[in-house]
């Protein structure tokens, strides 16, 4: 019978978690320019989601993604697109649903 191995390597900023740092390792080590770019934006955006998570009361900012996104790839992937600002501010800016304190009634 087999066992698991268990990764016991520390994670490094544990409210992003092991996923997303192996997402970083990937997308540094990948070739194309343009596919390097949508993979570091989607791992900005599931890091700013898991950020607000971990820390409810404090919104993650397009600068601390930024640096954090460097911290974890070891200085290899760099967020100085200028599309990546444009679609940080654009997720930040989301409707939020209102119901005026209305309860839903029940058919």
């Amino acid at each position: 019978m087999e066992t698991l191995q268990r990764n016991s390597t520390p994670i490094r900023m544990r409210n992003y978690g092991r996923i997303i740092e192996q997402m970083v390792r990937v997308a540094a080590d990948e070739q194309d320019d343009a596919t390097r770019e949508k993979m570091t934006l989607y791992i900005a955006r599931s890091m700013r989601q898991k950020n607000t998570v971990w820390n409810k009361d404090q919104d993650a900012s397009v600068q601390r993604i930024k640096d954090d996104i460097r911290i974890l790839s070891d200085g290899r992937l760099q967020c100085d697109y200028p599309s990546f600002e444009q679609e940080m501010q654009h997720s930040v800016q989301r409707p939020q649903q209102q119901n005026n304190g209305q309860k839903k009634k029940k058919k």
